[in-house]
């Protein structure tokens, strides 16, 4: 009978589609083909700045100037002393496959010029408006003209010139409003052109440029323009590399650099290739370093790398990349051995000495006495209206109130580490690049991005802290205004952000004890009570808390894995993650955060439960008031307890609690042991807020537009509004 169901079924006939024609094959118009192609070569505005910097260079230019706005999406304009652009050449200048590097295929084999294709101009007339003005040796008068859509729009009209050429691309991505709603964040993509002009020029020593982001000078040494750029810091922790191969038969190059020693520290890799001047990446050669670095030395943090490689221009192939950003290499492998065995060289005689740099800084009991500081000959100090004098920077500690304040030595805090190793260490502390392949993780951040208020955050990152007004909020100094801040509303918007940035990436604070997560939802329940002492529904929330432990057991590997919160078997809570360096969060608040994971997370929708979890992390880690009362003002009356005395004719005392009568006194006794733990908890409090929580805020933190209404920032003065107050009076 089952045999014959079978065969039935097998019998039932699909229903017949209509047949479709293949569709038809037509060649696109060229303005759409030149379009598409526009969009590959010039990716984002650092595409184009490069094309044009790279330009710049082919042309024998010894000083070139760049400027943008808005992340280069409103204007990038480059100009260069070099060797300028003929008259009759500037017809075609912008059209596609135009150039002046080679005529046939052939050249490519020996080409030393950066660019070759002649498609970078071009592409940029296909997404934004541009416009050329340049001059070359023995003309009177230089030209300019605009392009678009690969064609010159009018007549080259004479105008006055200097050396060279300045070539401006204005309203880039004008006609791509998809690409343009994608880098609408203007301040990555500046980040990003600053650190290729910063990569540019440590390599051409000879070239010269001076801006607000960037700033070099012409100099015979490389190490100096790497101090110029990347200051000193870096500069101090390199080491000189070399490594060449002669033999024909393997291998046929010359390399020269700079790669950091075992006192360099920082979180990201930075690594400055050229090849035969080219400005390259090569993903195979930077992981390669890497390895030596993790199996050279100790605990080894992310290595600065500046190389330089030559090799016969046969041997490379730079046609392998839409942006050139790539090349290939012949003998690639025998390359990465070499130089592999010339770093771990370098690295193991550089771990025989570490070098650790300390700085002693001596603080006056009253007013912080000025500084001078050392300025440029020929410099003049520059007067500044005594109505937009700013107090402080965030870069000076004068003018904060501790200056001002005689406080009491902190032994607890000044065993840990000094002042500049604890900032140094939070400031090199980078987000991690990978970060979990969850598009629901990537959502949630970039909401946090998309959300972002930029005038908080250029508070956010210029602002200086002056110190703790009250228990909750902050003096913080913006150029000439003076803020309240919500330490703990920022504090947990920060701890939210950097749970969802570090996903998947945490390092771990052991418990000494493992904490029962029953015990802790329990606590937790009866702080809710009103009257926590009574054992009223003592049962209830014995079976509460049996069951959200029985939860949160079932998710152990997923809240491992992701959020670094290790719970054993036995359901006890052992491992918890670390959010931001050099600080724990506040162990009174644990219970608070257990139950939190059992009663609030949506664990069936993946979106909704790491946004509950990160939001109950940044929660917990928050800088929030310790629990004892603050000891300093007030709150040192919670501290007391009453003790009566009988005075006895002989003029002893003895004690007598609960006795009262006419011959008994009441005397203050304080609680010391008390007393000093909320001490400590209150100074742990303010000195992780200055030292951790604002440097962290400025390197990660992006406020959101909720707290610019939610009383999280209160201006309360003005110096110019204060000054016009005085003037009045």
């Amino acid at each position: 009978m089952d045999q014959m169901e079978t065969e039935e079924a097998a019998e039932v006939s699909i229903p017949p589609t209509i047949p479709k024609e293949p569709p038809k094959i037509q060649r696109l118009d060229d303005s759409v083909v030149n379009r598409i192609a526009a969009g590959e070569v010039i990716q984002r505005p650092v595409s184009a700045v490069k094309e044009l910097v790279e330009n710049s260079l082919d042309a024998g230019s010894t000083s070139v100037n760049v400027a943008v706005k808005d992340g280069g999406l409103k204007l990038i304009q480059v100009s260069d002393d070099g060797h300028g652009i003929r008259y009759e050449d500037l017809p075609i200048l912008c059209e596609r496959h135009t150039t002046s590097k080679l005529s046939k295929y052939e050249d490519l084999q020996s080409i030393k010029s950066m660019g070759f294709r002649g498609e970078a101009l071009a592409s940029m007339t296909y997404v934004g408006h541009v416009m050329v003005t340049t001059i070359t040796k023995g003309q009177l008068h230089g030209y300019r003209s605009s392009y678009r859509d690969g064609v010159m729009e009018n007549e080259p009209k004479a105008c006055a010139a200097v050396k060279g050429t300045q070539i401006m691309v204005e309203n880039l991505f004008y006609n791509m409003i998809a690409r343009r709603k994608t880098l609408q964040n203007s301040s990555d993509d500046y980040t990003k052109i600053v650190d290729l002009l910063s990569r540019f020029a440590i390599h051409h020593t000879n070239h010269g440029a001076s801006r607000s982001d960037v700033h070099s000078i012409a100099t015979s040494s490389r190490m100096d323009s790497i101090r110029t750029v990347y200051g000193v810091s870096v500069a101090r922790n390199l080491i000189k590399i070399e490594a060449s191969d002669i033999d024909h038969s393997t291998s046929l190059f010359e390399m020269d650099g700079f790669i950091s020693n075992s006192n360099y520290v920082a979180k990201k890799t930075t690594m400055v290739l050229f090849i035969n001047d080219r400005l390259v990446e090569c993903s195979a050669l930077k992981r390669a370093i890497e390895i030596v670095y993790a199996a050279t030395l100790p605990k080894a943090s992310k290595p600065f790398i500046y190389m330089s490689i030559v090799l016969p221009p046969e041997h490379v192939d730079v046609n392998v990349h839409p942006t050139k950003r790539e090349v290939s290499l012949l003998n690639l492998e025998v390359i990465i051995e070499k130089v592999q065995s010339v770093v771990e060289s370098k690295l193991r005689e550089s771990d025989e000495a570490r070098t650790f740099q300390e700085q002693t800084v001596e603080t006056s009991p009253c007013a912080p006495s000025s500084t001078s500081k050392d300025l440029p000959s020929g410099s003049k100090l520059q007067k500044v209206p005594v109505n937009k004098m700013v107090r402080t920077d965030s870069s000076d500690p004068a003018g904060r109130l501790h200056a001002y304040l005689q406080t009491k030595p902190l032994n607890h805090l000044a065993k840990d580490t000094n002042l500049t190793a604890v900032r140094s260490s939070v400031r090199q502390r980078r987000n991690p690049n990978e970060t979990a392949d969850l598009t629901s993780i990537q959502e949630l951040i970039d909401n946090i991005d998309g959300n972002c208020h930029s005038g908080l955050l250029d508070i956010v990152r210029n602002c200086t802290y002056i110190g703790m007004a009250d228990d909750v909020f902050a003096l913080l100094q913006y150029n000439t205004q003076l803020y309240l801040a919500n330490v703990v509303n920022l504090s947990k918007e920060l701890m939210y952000q950097q749970a969802l940035r570090r996903f998947a990436h945490f390092n771990a604070i052991q418990l000494s004890d493992p904490a029962p997560l029953s015990e802790l939802i329990i606590l937790a329940l009866k702080e809710e009570d009103l009257d926590p002492e009574s054992s009223e529904n003592d049962d209830l929330k014995e079976k509460i808390a049996e069951m959200n432990t029985e939860l949160l057991k079932q998710k152990v590997e997923m809240l491992e894995e992701y959020f670094g919160i290790k719970i054993d078997r036995h359901g006890n809570l052992s491992r918890l993650p670390v959010i931001l360096d050099q600080y724990n969060p506040d162990m009174d608040r644990l219970p608070e955060f257990v139950l939190c994971l059992g009663n609030d997370v949506e664990w069936e929708d993946e979106k909704k439960c790491f946004q509950v979890i990160a939001a109950a992390i940044g929660n917990f880690y928050a800088m929030h008031p310790p629990l004892l009362p603050n000891p300093s003002g007030d709150g040192l009356q919670y501290y007391k307890k009453i003790k009566s005395f009988r005075n006895l004719e002989d003029g002893e005392k003895s004690s007598n609690d609960g006795v009262t009568g006419d011959n008994v006194e009441m005397e203050d006794v304080v609680e010391r042991k008390l007393l000093s733990e909320a001490e400590n908890a209150w100074a742990q409090r303010e000195w992780s807020i200055q030292h951790v929580l604002f440097p962290s805020m400025r390197l990660f933190l992006k406020p959101p537009t909720s707290l610019s209404a939610n009383g999280t920032f209160v201006q309360v003065a003005s110096l110019e509004k204060l000054y016009r107050i005085f003037e009045r009076c």
